[in-house]
């Protein structure tokens, strides 16, 4: 085992849940973002269907990560919680909002309206909060002796505010782009229109928070520029992703848009972890720094070839059993 990089192992299990997350949980929580600006509660009830059977089996993702991320680097449990108390627990308060407005809203009658808000809400929080997170990764983190050394908002910034803002809207635009593939007739058209608006607010983010980079970090720009040859294809290959969502959309596409946008944020993910690579606490702590040892890393590597192959099954049937179009009156509850 001598010759096996643990670390890099758990490095690229961790990657591909937070990924599957983004791209799993990303388009219910962008139909919650989208749930106040729907024509009507015939629409939202149709919105709210096509995501009900699957979105806590998504949010699974998010538990594989956490806990993976806590037994392989158990570094970056105890640097990164301290600084973002206050935003993981907007996220998770967020979260816990949402899932309960999807039980309740069916049953609520009076009150129905505040169970949209708590949906609506609760999504929005959990978004703008995971984007803060993403934003105060790039910006890195005081440390001295392997401890935080900052205070409780550091992570907020005007930088990781308009990271936070960037994944409302991108989450949006999945959102929409879900909606149009999953259903159709008029509530189909109205989350068609919102596609392309959303694209152009996406990309501007995008240029932005490119440009803020390297003036908040120069060793970025010096990675990317001594890499230039093979490092710049995932922007460009982002925004093919997005040309073909533009594209898509115009031409009334119902699976090209949705799957295109899911290419820009895999892309936009590949370059954030290669603008960073190998820190996983910038700009002092490596992969390697913040790995635990390696019999631990090893003991909790066989539990997860057994319990990723199990994910990835449940949750392609689940989409499977669900495929289709969702219509008024039918639904998952």
């Amino acid at each position: 085992m001598a010759t096996i990089d643990l670390s890099l192992i758990w490095a690229v299990i961790i990657a591909f849940s937070v990924i599957m997350y983004v791209l799993m949980d990303g388009f219910d929580l962008g139909v919650g973002i989208l749930f106040p600006l729907a024509p009507d509660e015939e629409s939202r009830d149709v919105m709210m269907n096509s995501v009900a059977p699957i979105w806590d089996g998504n949010e699974t993702w998010l538990v594989l990560g956490g806990a993976g991320l806590l037994g392989a680097f158990p570094l970056v449990y105890s640097i990164l919680l301290p600084a973002l108390y206050i935003g993981v627990f907007l996220m998770l308060a967020g979260l816990i909002f949402r899932g309960i407005a999807f039980e309740f809203r069916f049953k609520a009658r009076r009150s129905r309206r505040w169970w949209n808000l708590a949906f609506a809400g609760g999504s929005a929080v959990a978004s703008f909060a995971q984007g803060a997170v993403v934003g105060t990764y790039i910006q890195g983190f005081e440390t001295a002796d392997r401890v935080f050394t900052g205070g409780a908002l550091d992570w907020l910034t005007p930088f990781s505010v308009l990271t936070g803002l960037g994944m409302m809207a991108g989450y949006a635009l999945l959102g929409a782009a879900w909606i149009a593939m999953k259903t159709e007739g008029r509530i189909q058209e109205w989350a068609r229109g919102l596609v392309r608006p959303l694209l152009l607010a996406v990309l501007g983010v995008f240029a932005a928070v490119s440009l803020l980079t390297p003036a908040i970090d120069p060793d970025v720009a010096a990675r990317w520029f001594s890499h230039i040859e093979v490092i710049w294809i995932l922007p460009v290959l982002a925004l093919g992703c997005a040309l073909l969502v533009w594209r898509g959309a115009a031409r009334g596409g119902e699976k090209l848009p949705f799957l295109a946008t899911m290419g820009m944020f895999v892309f936009t993910y590949l370059g954030l972890l290669v603008s960073r690579w190998p820190y996983v606490i910038p700009p002092d702590y490596t992969l390697w720094d913040a790995a635990s040892a390696p019999g631990s890393q090893l003991f909790l590597l066989v539990g997860m070839l057994f319990v990723i192959p199990i994910i990835l099954g449940y949750t392609g049937w689940a989409y499977w059993v669900f495929r289709g179009k969702v219509r008024p009156g039918e639904g998952y509850h």
